[in-house]
């Protein structure tokens, strides 16, 4: 570590104890009706940072009646936020986003900390969460409006409506932009939620109710219940008054929740679980698909959905090509994630390391070469989840580490022998959230496009997000979209109604 660098991991500290001050002072506490509440229980449950492990506050633990108390505190709000006018809550969410601009440093630093995450990466995470409440502002006005279908005997037009109270349902990686990511566009559709983040990482789903209400949000539009999701999690996919539940997670997390919402015929949007490839040809710009493949892995700690963590590489350049990626794999800084210097920080829990370097003997008894990490570092900067930036090479598409989802900084090389086969190989996986296509041939790019089993595809580019477009997966990696009026399909219901223009014909019966 340089001077530079140590100097302002010191400042960065200095920093993130003032802010985390007030959260060991008080700990976390649910937001309902607009206040601040504990659990009606009164229990709680410590979180604790990946860093070194070491618990820093306590975490309100929600239960079955903190979740009605929320439910019902949605469903009082709703014909209230409903009943704004679009313009309305555009000037909320626009303050919203002025209120994260505000306090982007806060929810950087805190978000580092709590799940490990370079600061590099949640310094934009903070900015792209400003980004998403000023997208969805922007539609709220038209949020409802729908199409006009005229026939030569009635008028047909389509208006939407908010479906009423949601529950949202947020993971541990990037919590804070991925919660914008979901609470913006329900509260520009005039719904109302309650919000469940994950319980390793709650610090920011806190700071980011407290901000919403300072900025005008009324009561009982967003709440906040914590807790662990067995429990206030199941409780709030079960509860009656909850109409709709947005989900980021594991798969079979996906599958539990449709269960549990299936006697009350909720709707379900899920965002889930990807083993996304990314196919080299030979006739590709090499160099740019090395930087787009190794960056689509090991940002964000490989605890990323949209991750690249298969990369299938044209037999003919594969020797070279892996021997690249092994160079830049080797290179990529594990560190302090307050550490400016740092790409790869601490994973976000010790259950998730373990299940991470569970791969790393399964890969050799499998056959794979390792040329690349494969172990925790021999002098990690601190004693947390520390895992080496890690390449799995001369793999097939027959072996788990091929095939399952490890979440992590772990690239898996495969060698393919043409298009069909590459088809193939990015195909035989149970998921089809992303795939990456690298060719200087636009008919294959095409091809390759369509034929692969994915919900968005990039060509020639890394994960590249424009926020009207649809965002969102195939098979086990998901249902329903994300973006732009994507989103309003989904917290909205689509309603005709049809005028007569003049005396067409009715039938008559029973005369």
């Amino acid at each position: 570590m340089n001077m530079e660098s140590s100097a302002l991991l010191k400042a960065n500290l200095k920093k993130l104890s003032d802010y985390l001050e007030p959260v060991r002072e008080n700990g976390l506490q649910h937001l309902i009706n607009g206040e601040m509440v504990a659990s009606a229980s009164g229990t709680t449950f410590e979180n604790a940072s990946p860093i070194d492990n070491i618990a820093f506050c306590d975490v309100s633990r929600g239960d079955n009646t903190d979740i009605d108390r929320a439910a019902n505190a949605a469903k009082n709000a709703f014909a209230g936020w409903r009943a704004t006018p679009g313009s309305e809550r555009r000037e909320i969410l626009h303050a919203i986003a002025d209120k994260i601009v505000e306090h982007a440093e806060e929810i950087a630093l805190l978000e580092s900390y709590d799940t490990g995450q370079a600061i590099r990466f949640m310094q934009k995470a903070a900015i792209r969460s400003a980004a998403n409440f000023r997208f969805f502002a922007g539609r709220a006005p038209d949020a409802v409006n729908g199409l006009s279908l005229p026939t030569d005997t009635h008028v047909n037009y389509t208006i939407r409506q908010p479906i009423g109270p949601v529950g949202i349902i947020t993971p541990w990686n990037t919590p804070f932009m991925l919660s914008t990511w979901k609470i913006a566009p329900a509260l520009a559709a005039g719904c109302t939620i309650v919000h469940k983040p994950a319980e390793w990482s709650p610090v920011t789903a806190t700071l980011l109710a407290r901000l919403c209400h300072e900025a005008g949000l009324p009561p009982g539009v967003l709440n906040l219940v914590h807790g662990i999701g067995e429990e206030v999690g199941v409780a709030l996919t079960r509860h009656p008054a909850i109409k709709a539940i947005a989900f980021v997670g594991e798969s079979a997390t996906g599958s539990a929740i449709m269960a549990q919402g299936a006697p009350t015929l909720k709707r379900v949007h899920f965002e889930l679980g990807g083993k996304n490839p990314c196919i080299v040809f030979a006739d590709a710009d090499l160099d740019r698909a090395l930087d787009a493949a190794t960056f689509m892995i090991f940002s964000l700690n490989g605890e990323r959905c949209t991750s690249s963590s298969r990369v299938l590489v044209e037999k003919s350049i594969y020797p070279e090509f892996s021997k690249r990626l092994a160079v830049r794999t080797k290179a990529i800084h594990c560190g302090h994630p307050l550490d400016p210097d740092t790409w790869l920080g601490p994973l976000i829990h010790p259950r998730h390391l373990e299940k991470v370097t569970s791969y790393f003997d399964l890969a050799r008894k499998e056959g794979a070469e390792v040329p690349a990490g494969g172990v925790q570092p021999e002098t990690p900067p601190s004693p947390g989840n520390y895992v080496e930036a890690t390449l799995f090479a001369n793999a097939n598409a027959k072996m788990r580490i091929a095939s399952e989802e490890i979440f992590g900084p772990v690239l898996t090389a495969i060698p393919f022998e043409d298009e069909d086969d590459a088809l193939r190989i990015a195909n035989d996986v149970p998921y089809g959230l992303a795939a990456y296509i690298w060719t200087s041939d636009v008919g294959r790019a095409l091809r390759m496009s369509a034929e692969i089993e994915a919900g968005m595809v990039w060509v020639n580019s890394e994960n590249v997000r424009h926020l009207p477009t649809p965002f969102g997966g195939t098979k086990q990696s998901g249902i329903g979209r994300d973006g732009g009026d994507y989103s309003f399909d989904f917290y909205m219901e689509t309603k005709n109604i049809a005028l007569a223009t003049g005396n067409h014909r009715i039938p008559k019966i029973g005369s």
